[in-house]
C-alpha cells in the first residue's frame, strides 16, 4: 500500500509539473477598479498608468501606479473621461503607440470612436474626432492593433463569434481598413477553441500568440500563429483555468515585457469589479514559452552573429592578400608603400555607395630603395566600407549590413626576397535585422602576421596568420520591449597559397591554390533589460574552412614615362565549413531551445579584373573590379582604387573622411625641423565643428 502510494504521489508530482512548466507561475493580487461590468482594460507602456472601461458608468477611468505594473500600488486620479455621448456600454480602450490618440470600441453604438489627446495618456484631454464602423452592423467585443499600427483585429460577437483582420494604409488610421481576413470560431478547427462567450482579445509583443478569455470555460486560452500578426495559421496551445481568482474573465493586458498578466472580472453580482495580476514564468507564457527558434527576427539575430564571425576572416584577409599580390606585382619597385580605398558592395543591393570615406593617405612617402631594402619598411593602409541586404527566408528575417574598417600595416624585404609584414585591422559592423529595430554593432580590432616567399623564380607561398578580439553589443526587439545584450569573442585565422607564374613576352600566367581557415569563439552571455523576454546564450564556436582554386593572367606594357599592368584573377571556392549551433534558455524559466545548421557550406566563384599605372612622376594607381558569386545566387561586387603620390623626399600628404566629418593633415621635414599642420571640419553638422592644428619641432 505504501509502495501504491509512492507511485501515486511521483505520478501526481510529474502531472502537475508537465502542465504547469511555462504556464502561469502564480496569482499575485487583485484590486478594486471602481468599474461596473468591467470590460477593457489597458496600460501606459512604462506600466505606471491603468485605464479601465465599461458597459455601466459610461466612463474611462484612469489609475495611477506608484510601481510599474504592480497594481496593489494603483490609486484612481482624478483625470476621468465621460464618453457616453459617443459611446454607450464600451467593451474596449487602446492607445496608438504615443498615446496620443484613444480608440474606444463597444456593441451598444456599435462603433469605434477615436479621440485626440492633448497631453500623452491623460484621458481628461480627450477630443473626440471620429466614428468608424458604424452602420457595418458588429458587435464589438474587443479590438487590437499590430506594433506599428497597420493592422486591426475586431472580436464580432454578431451571430456566430469571429475575429475579423483589417489592413490599415497608415498607422492607427481606420479611415482607410480593408478587411483581409474573417475567421469564424465555429468554421475553424483550430480557432473553434474561441467559443464560450469570449470577452477579451490580446496578442504578444512579436505578435507571434493570440489570447482571449470567456465567461462560460472561466479560461485564458492561448494560440500560436505561424506568421506574427497572421491568423492565417494558428495553433490552440491550451487553456489557463482563472477560476478561483475570476469569475467572468473580459479584457486583457501584460506587462511591455510579458511577465505579468492582468484579467479584468466583469461579474455583474457587485458594485466593484477586479483586476486580477499574474506572474509569468517567462514573457508572454500563459501556457508555453514563445519558442525563439519559430521567431524570424530572433533567428536572423542568432545568424547574424555566426555570418559576422565568418566575413571578418574575409574582411581582414582580404587587404593583406592584396598587398602580398600587389607586392609581387610590383616587385622590382623602390618605394614599396601603397595607400588604397576600397569600396565594397555587399552584393543583394547596389543601391548605396557609401556613408562612410576611410582615411586615405596619400604619399606616405618611404625613402627605402633596393640598395637598402634590408634595413626599411614600406608602409601601407587600406579602408574598407561594406553596405547590403540579405533578403528574408521563410525561417529568418531580413539583415542591412554596413561594415567599415581600416587596415594600417608595414613590411619589408630581406635578402632572401623574403617579404614579411604586421597588419593592424580596426572595423566596426552594424547590422539591422527585420523591421522592429533589432541590431547588431560588433567592434573588432585584428592583428595579422603575413609572409610572402618565393620558392624559385617565378613560384612564391603566401601565409598570414592572425587574431582578432571582437565586442557586440544586441538589441533584439520585440515590438513593444526590447534586450540587450553585451558579448565577447576571439578569433584565429589564417590562409596559405601557393602560385607559380609561367610568364612569354610579358604575359604572365599565375595559376594558384588557396586554403583559409580559422575558428571563432563567442563567450556565453545574458540578455537584460526584459524580465520574461531574457534569454541565456551559451559558448558558441563557429569554424571556418575554405579551398580555392584559380589562376590571374597579367600583362606589363612599358609606355613611354609610364608603366601600365592590367590583370584578370578567376577563383573557384568550396565552403566546407562545418555548421555551428547555439544554444540558449530564458533566464526566467529556463526552457532551454537550441538553433542548429547555422551557415551551411556553399561554393562560390571569384572574379576579377584591373591595372596598376606606375608613372615616373611619383603618382601610381591600382584599380580592382572583383564579384564574389554563389551557387545559392547571392554575390558580393568589390571596387578598389590605390593611390600612391610623392611630393617629394621630405613631405607627406593625408587626407581622412569618415562620416560627416573630413580632416586633411601635412607633414614637412627640413633639416631637422618638422612641420605638421593639421585641419578638421564637420561639413554636415548643423552647427559645423572646425578646426586647425599646428606644430612644430625638433627632434634634437
Amino acid at each position: 500500500m505504501k509502495l501504491i502510494n509512492k507511485i501515486t504521489f511521483i505520478i501526481i508530482f510529474l502531472f502537475v509539473n508537465i502542465n504547469a512548466f511555462g504556464e502561469v507561475s502564480s496569482f499575485v493580487d487583485s484590486k478594486s477598479v471602481t468599474q461596473k461590468i468591467a470590460h477593457g482594460i489597458t496600460f501606459k507602456p512604462d506600466g505606471t498608468k491603468m485605464f479601465v472601461v465599461g458597459k455601466s458608468q459610461n466612463k474611462i477611468f484612469e489609475f495611477d501606479l506608484s510601481t510599474a505594473f504592480d497594481i496593489s500600488t494603483a490609486t484612481k486620479n482624478s483625470n476621468e473621461f465621460l464618453h457616453n455621448s459617443q459611446q454607450v456600454d464600451a467593451t474596449d480602450i487602446k492607445f496608438n503607440s504615443d498615446g496620443t490618440k484613444l480608440f474606444l470600441a463597444g456593441t451598444d453604438e456599435q462603433e469605434i470612436d477615436e479621440y485626440n489627446l492633448s497631453t500623452a495618456y491623460d484621458v481628461s484631454t480627450s477630443v473626440h474626432q471620429n466614428t468608424y464602423f458604424n452602420g457595418d452592423g458588429l458587435s464589438f467585443i474587443a479590438i487590437a492593433f499590430n506594433t506599428n499600427g497597420t493592422k486591426l483585429f475586431i472580436y464580432d460577437a454578431t451571430g456566430t463569434d469571429s475575429i475579423k483582420q483589417y489592413s490599415l494604409g497608415s498607422p492607427f488610421d481606420l479611415s482607410n481598413a480593408v478587411l483581409q481576413k474573417q475567421y469564424i470560431g465555429t468554421n475553424s478547427s483550430t480557432l473553434q477553441a474561441i467559443n464560450g462567450n469570449p470577452q477579451g482579445l490580446a496578442f504578444s509583443a512579436d505578435g507571434s500568440k493570440m489570447y482571449v478569455t470567456g465567461v462560460s470555460t472561466q479560461k485564458i486560452k492561448e494560440f500560436t500563429l505561424s506568421t506574427p500578426f497572421d491568423l492565417s495559421n494558428v495553433k490552440f496551445e491550451g487553456g489557463y483555468d482563472l477560476s478561483g481568482q475570476i469569475e467572468e474573465p473580459s479584457g486583457i493586458a501584460f506587462s511591455d515585457d510579458g511577465s505579468k498578466l492582468f484579467i479584468l472580472d466583469s461579474k455583474n453580482n457587485a458594485a466593484n469589479r477586479d483586476v486580477a495580476e499574474y506572474d509569468l514564468s517567462c514573457g508572454f507564457g500563459v501556457i508555453n514559452c514563445i519558442d525563439p527558434t519559430a521567431n524570424k527576427d530572433d533567428v536572423a539575430s542568432i545568424e547574424t552573429q555566426s555570418e559576422s564571425a565568418k566575413k571578418l576572416i574575409q574582411h581582414t584577409t582580404y587587404p593583406v592578400i592584396n598587398r602580398m599580390q600587389w607586392l609581387r606585382r610590383n616587385n622590382s619597385r623602390g618605394n614599396l608603400t601603397n595607400q588604397n580605398i576600397k569600396f565594397q558592395f555587399n552584393n543583394e543591393i547596389l543601391n548605396s555607395l557609401s556613408k562612410t570615406l576611410l582615411p586615405v593617405y596619400l604619399s606616405n612617402y618611404n625613402s627605402s630603395n633596393t640598395d637598402n631594402e634590408n634595413s626599411s619598411w614600406s608602409l601601407w593602409s587600406e579602408g574598407t566600407i561594406s553596405v547590403g541586404r540579405i533578403g528574408d527566408t521563410s525561417v529568418s528575417s531580413s539583415k542591412d549590413i554596413n561594415t567599415s574598417a581600416i587596415t594600417l600595416g608595414a613590411d619589408k624585404r630581406g635578402k632572401d626576397n623574403i617579404m614579411r609584414g604586421i597588419a593592424l585591422r580596426f572595423g566596426s559592423d552594424d547590422v539591422d535585422v527585420g523591421d522592429l529595430g533589432s541590431a547588431l554593432n560588433m567592434r573588432t580590432f585584428g592583428l595579422t602576421f603575413y609572409e610572402t616567399k618565393p620558392k624559385g623564380e617565378e613560384r612564391f607561398t603566401d601565409h598570414l596568420l592572425g587574431l582578432s578580439f571582437i565586442n557586440s553589443d544586441l538589441i533584439n526587439n520585440s515590438g513593444s520591449t526590447s534586450t540587450n545584450g553585451k558579448r565577447s569573442g576571439e578569433q584565429i585565422y589564417g590562409s596559405f597559397s601557393l602560385r607559380d607564374t609561367l610568364s612569354k613576352n610579358k604575359l604572365n600566367f599565375t595559376p594558384k591554390i588557396k586554403i583559409d581557415y580559422g575558428v571563432t569563439h563567442f563567450a556565453e552571455y545574458t540578455e537584460t533589460g526584459a524580465a520574461g523576454l531574457n534569454l541565456k546564450f551559451k559558448d558558441q564556436y563557429i569554424g571556418n574552412f575554405i579551398t580555392s582554386v584559380g589562376a590571374n593572367i597579367d600583362k606589363k606594357f612599358d609606355l613611354k614615362n609610364n608603366t601600365f599592368l592590367p590583370y584578370f584573377d578567376f577563383n573557384y571556392s568550396a565552403d566546407m565549413s562545418p555548421s555551428t549551433k547555439q544554444k540558449f534558455s530564458y533566464s526566467s524559466s529556463g526552457d532551454k531551445y537550441t538553433l542548429d545548421n547555422i551557415n551551411n557550406a556553399t561554393h562560390s566563384v571569384h572574379t576579377g579584373i584591373g591595372f596598376d599605372l606606375i608613372t615616373d612622376s611619383g603618382f601610381n594607381l591600382m584599380t580592382k573590379y572583383t564579384r564574389d558569386q554563389t551557387t545559392e545566387g547571392s554575390y558580393n561586387d568589390n571596387f578598389v582604387i590605390a593611390g600612391d603620390y610623392r611630393a617629394s623626399y621630405n613631405s607627406t600628404y593625408a587626407l581622412s573622411v569618415h562620416e560627416t566629418s573630413t580632416e586633411i593633415a601635412y607633414k614637412s621635414k627640413h633639416n631637422n625641423l618638422n612641420v605638421d599642420v593639421t585641419s578638421n571640419l564637420d561639413f554636415f553638422a548643423d552647427d559645423p565643428e572646425y578646426g586647425i592644428y599646428l606644430k612644430v619641432y625638433s627632434l634634437k
